[in-house]
């Protein structure tokens, strides 16, 4: 006993590293300390991306990009090592959350990854790597009107998805006068039920608070009403006409339809503020290389396209399927798909116009997963998990995600109960489940931003022909997945071609081409000026390899100018 006393003494608690203390993956002492088991509103939100760029200046820059239809500014960050070259030609992946406003998490997942970036750059060896050599662009929330909507008014888990531009959803010349009603002042939109002998619901035999559909010969107890409303327009409807009515992730360039076609798809593609700020700010930056789409919920990592018959060349669809089976590694229950084929068709969708009309390798994750309520595959996707919702409202919620079923009288509907479960249950994770779905969509999302091209230089070789002619020949090589331009970026020539270069002052192009095969010297001659060849892409995970034939001596550089993959340089001589 006393021997260990001694240890002790000798090797008092304050001698172990600070990191000890703390748990993996998380600073020790973030300049910045926020909680990442609540959700923020739109004001909270830019309140910490203040205090971010305050604690960051070397690495951050602030954005205000545009104004909502409500009058809330759409505010990001810019993250990358200011010292460590001109953030607009690195390669910049973009990141935003929340473009439909029931969607919340989003705004916290991407606002994490900023927050996680910036306090462990210096730290964790990756993040400083990255935050080198890339540019990231975080947007928390695009329609900061309908996320502060659903957060601070009662509301419904399915409301509300679009923004507050009046909209008139029932044809009836007036927008916006039809919505819901909390009946009972509690600050919740739950279910309406009636008893009726004749519906089709029952109370569930273990958990009574659930409805579930009788058997077909089976006398029912409830009849299923409409979500805690009133018909406030006297049109014998009720919560018809609610606030807005349309579909921010409708009105995007790329296969935009009517919406007769394309329900929610707004007046015309970018007809909407929100979705037009974030174009022009795409537009202003071709060096966007990779790009994050935050959704909820069902536990999906889904790709383009978004509309049967839209083809994804083959080399692209298969740095897809690298990628996204990864995240299925790295998100536990969640499922790599392709949104046509595995969800549904959307037409005008944003990440479609962010892969067809920019080139760029985009997901969208649909964030949360009841399979994770108990961990089990059992739940799947779009099972009927409310069982299991049930039992983890009781064991673990302690009953706090559901009101409890209570009599109101109804205009119209006579004697009723009210009850269900609340908003921020079901689409949303609770708050203990909610900083790890923040950490999985973030690690998942730097591991796509970190294939993002690096792009290097050979050392030149230099071959004599005779006559002071001389070969020069070079190896743009890819050391990350993502290729300098993807095969739709090539086939709809979105961003120009990349170019290499040769100069000196004493040494002169005579003529260019592209190697085609080393082994048998087998070179392409390109067209144009000597000194610039240009080439579709440098390849992920390969080279390009180009010659020049020169004449003179002297000290010579080879430059590689790539829109995505940045400017790199190498020098060499031909001696005299």
């Amino acid at each position: 006993m006393k021997l260990a006393i001694t240890v002790l003494l000798l090797f008092p608690l304050a001698s172990f590293a600070e990191d000890d203390l703390g748990a993996l993956g998380a600073p020790p002492n973030p300049k910045v300390d926020v909680r990442w088991n609540r959700f923020y509103d739109t004001k909270e939100l830019g309140e910490i991306l203040d205090r971010l760029g305050a604690a960051f200046p070397g690495l951050t820059k602030l954005h205000t990009i545009g104004t909502s239809v409500g009058g809330r500014s759409i505010r990001g960050i810019e993250i990358t090592s200011h010292s460590k070259g001109d953030p607009a030609r690195k390669a910049g992946f973009y990141i935003d959350g929340n473009i439909h406003g029931n969607e919340v998490q989003g705004a916290e997942a991407a606002l994490y990854t900023a927050w996680y970036l910036l306090e462990n750059y210096g730290r964790v060896a990756k993040v400083t790597e990255l935050v080198d050599e890339r540019v990231f662009y975080i947007f928390p929330t695009i329609n900061p009107d309908g996320r502060d909507a659903f957060l601070l008014s009662p509301n419904t888990a399915h409301s509300l998805r679009g923004g507050l531009k009046p909209w008139d959803n029932d044809g009836d010349g007036r927008s916006d006068e039809d919505g819901f009603d909390d009946l009972d002042g509690d600050g919740n939109i739950v279910q309406m039920r009636r008893r009726n002998p004749h519906g089709r619901w029952k109370a569930h035999a273990q958990e009574p608070r659930l409805l579930v559909p009788c058997e077909p010969d089976e006398e029912g107890e409830f009849e299923r009403l409409d979500e805690e409303g009133l018909d406030n327009d006297g049109d014998g409807q009720v919560n018809e006409d609610g606030p807005g009515g349309y579909d921010p992730n409708r009105n995007w360039p790329t296969d935009w339809q009517p919406p007769y076609v394309q329900h929610g798809a707004h007046d015309f593609p970018l007809s909407l503020p929100e979705d037009r700020a974030v174009a022009r700010f795409w537009m202003a930056r071709p060096n966007l290389a990779g790009a994050q789409s935050y959704h909820n919920a069902g536990g999906m990592i889904l790709r383009s396209p978004g509309q049967q018959g839209g083809h994804v060349p083959e080399r692209d669809a298969a740095l897809y399927d690298v990628i996204g089976r990864k995240g299925e590694q790295m998100l536990p229950g969640y499922k790599y798909m392709i949104i046509w084929k595995d969800l549904y068709t959307v037409w005008g969708g944003e990440v479609d116009w962010f892969y067809f009309g920019r080139g760029v390798v985009t997901f969208t994750n649909e964030l949360w997963t009841e399979a994770n309520l108990f961990r089990t595959a059992s739940a799947g996707l779009f099972a009927d998990t409310k069982e299991d919702r049930a039992k983890f409202n009781k064991l673990l919620l302690m009953k706090d995600a559901f009101v409890e079923w209570k009599a109101f009288k109804h205009p119209t509907y006579g004697d009723i109960e009210i009850g269900g479960f609340k908003k921020n249950f079901g689409r949303t994770p609770p708050s203990f489940l909610l900083e790890e779905e923040c950490h999985r969509n973030m690690a998942f999302t730097l591991y796509h931003a970190d294939q993002m091209p690096r792009l290097s230089l050979d050392a030149p070789a230099v071959r004599a022909l005779g006559d002071g002619l001389y070969a020069v020949r070079v190896s743009a090589r890819n050391a990350r997945m993502i290729p300098s331009r993807t095969a739709i970026d090539v086939a709809s020539r979105i961003s120009k071609p990349d170019e290499l270069t040769i100069a000196g002052d004493g040494v002169t192009a005579l003529s260019a081409g592209i190697v085609k095969d080393k082994d048998f010297n087998r070179v392409e001659p390109v067209a144009g000026k000597p000194s610039r060849i240009r080439v579709d892409s440098v390849p992920g995970m390969g080279e390009t390899t180009v010659e020049w034939v020169v004449k003179g001596s002297g000290v010579f550089r080879v430059t590689l100018d790539s829109v995505k993959g940045g400017r790199v340089e190498v020098a060499a001589e031909i001696p005299k």
